[in-house]
């Protein structure tokens, strides 16, 4: 079952991350500016945000199997469909249907976990799922930029779509939402998993109580939280190749290279988080203040490390300190996902949803807010690396707010469940 969680965000973050690689390819022969390669990409964020939580609970009401199918085969048709764009305008309506076909898949994942997996492994299983889709990730600017090479942006775009068609096929036929019913589960597994109230198909059908969610302060703090990471994460994975080409004048094979061992930092720090989100609970016995010290650490971190990127004079150098800024944003979040996942009762895909669709805001305004700095600090002739310097410091003053946000936490709090007074 990890295997399939994993193979599954790995699939979906080569889809994702490859843009990043073939921007500069695509701005060329499109006749696009930096600004447009960003609305291309909010086209992405907005279905994404629109789409997360109505696909999340068709995953709570259905069940998972036949969901996640559909969304992988919808993003690897419009990943192909890529490069097929013919200008500004077809560009976007393809991307926005990538971000409505990849919208639900880390929700019912999620939800999952929560089914197939005991108590005590889900961080660690969270963990893997996020490490796996940052790896993917990181092999995906280096292979991207030979691909590019090889048969140009649009053929490569088709490549990376075929990936997942056999992925959903495999799947559907080996997939069952209730492990005990599948053929390969023994009675010993079925009683280590356990049985949960919220695994049944049943709990799904109930309506969210959208008055008690609204009013929960853990939604709002958990969606500024990941509205943080992602607007690291985002201008990372969609800048950063173009920071060290155009910024810094390193050659499309060696950025992909570098932007690859920043991605590859992230993975460590989902790996890192996975074991870090169960061990402390476990070595301490409470869930509010460890999980807020591990949250507002990490992020504490993240900003002091993306200080250092525009100081350095080597871009090795400058990718290390990204590489460590996403190393420590990315070893909050099997936390981040393990608190959600405690606080949503049977609505576990849908709160996903709710509140990782809230990061969008940092996913869409973020890598914006960096095309239009950059272009504008351009136009006013300075130096290339220097019209990436507020970008750095903004960023870093945005995760210092995080840190803030993690402190007001209470894991122990439902955002389902009306609370005594």
């Amino acid at each position: 079952m990890l295997a399939f969680l994993c193979t599954l965000a790995l699939v979906l973050y080569v889809d994702r991350v490859c843009v990043g690689q073939a921007e500069m390819s695509m701005r060329k022969d499109l006749g696009l500016t930096m600004p447009q390669i960003a609305w291309m990409n909010n086209a992405f964020t907005l279905a994404y945000i629109l789409f997360e939580v109505p696909v999340g609970h068709w995953g709570d009401r259905y069940g998972s199997r036949g969901v996640i199918a559909r969304i992988v085969v919808a993003w690897s048709t419009f990943t192909a469909l890529t490069g097929a764009a013919w200008n500004f305008s077809s560009l976007l309506v393809i991307r926005f249907l990538f971000g409505a076909g990849e919208a639900g898949a880390f929700p019912n994942a999620s939800r999952v976990v929560t089914r197939w997996f005991p108590p005590r492994d889900r961080g660690k299983a969270r963990g893997a799922i996020t490490t796996t889709s940052l790896l993917g990730g990181a092999m995906t600017p280096p292979v991207a930029a030979y691909l590019i090479g090889l048969v140009g942006w649009r053929w490569t775009f088709v490549i990376f779509g075929a990936l997942g068609i056999v992925w959903a096929a495999a799947f559907y036929y080996w997939f069952r939402d209730d492990p005990a019913e599948h053929p390969e589960v023994n009675d010993a597994e079925r009683e280590l998993i356990g049985k949960h109230p919220e695994s049944t198909l049943a709990a799904g059908h109930s309506s969210i109580p959208w008055k008690i969610v609204l009013r929960s302060p853990n939604v709002w703090l958990m969606g500024g939280i990941i509205t943080v990471g992602a607007s690291l994460f985002y201008v990372l994975f969609q800048w950063y190749a173009t920071y060290l080409k155009q910024g810094r004048g390193v050659p499309e094979q060696t950025s992909g290279w570098l932007t690859g061992l920043v991605m590859l930092g992230g993975a460590a720090g989902c790996l890192s988080g996975g074991w870090l989100a169960d061990w402390v609970v476990r070595r301490t016995g409470e869930r509010r203040w460890s999980r807020r010290v591990v949250g507002s650490g990490s992020f504490v971190m993240a900003a002091l490390s993306v200080l250092f990127i525009p100081g350095c004079r080597s871009p090795l150098a400058a990718s290390c300190f990204a590489a460590a800024a996403l190393f420590f944003v990315q070893l909050m979040i099997p936390g981040w996902w393990s608190v959600v996942a405690e606080i949503s009762g049977a609505h576990g895909a849908s709160m996903f949803g709710l509140m990782n669709s809230l990061g969008g805001v940092g996913a869409m305004a973020a890598p914006q807010a960096t095309a239009q700095c950059v272009a504008y600090f351009e136009r006013q002739g300075v130096a290339a690396a220097d019209c990436w310097v507020p970008v750095f410091y903004g960023g870093a003053v945005v995760l210092a707010l995080g840190a803030v946000c993690w402190m007001c936490v209470d894991a122990t709090r439902s955002v389902v469940e009306p609370q005594a007074e």
